[in-house]
């Protein structure tokens, strides 16, 4: 027998096949927007590493070519 699925919400499980059509598409909402939360940390954190690695390229840039 398959273990029925449920979904944790504010310390309440509430089986999944028991929710209306409408409260599964939020979930499903939900699911997604903290899907595309985590992919926009990810980019973020990304994007500060370049950032940290254009600001040291520029600072050696600079001082390569004050000394010239």
């Amino acid at each position: 027998m398959a273990e029925q699925q449920t979904v944790t919400i504010d310390g309440k499980d509430y089986p999944l096949d028991s929710l209306s059509e409408k409260a599964r598409g939020l979930i499903q909402a939900l699911r997604t927007a903290d899907q595309e939360i985590a992919r926009a940390q990810a980019q973020a954190a990304m994007f500060q590493v370049a950032r940290g690695s254009y600001a040291t390229a520029l600072k050696q840039e600079l001082e390569g070519a004050g000394g010239a």
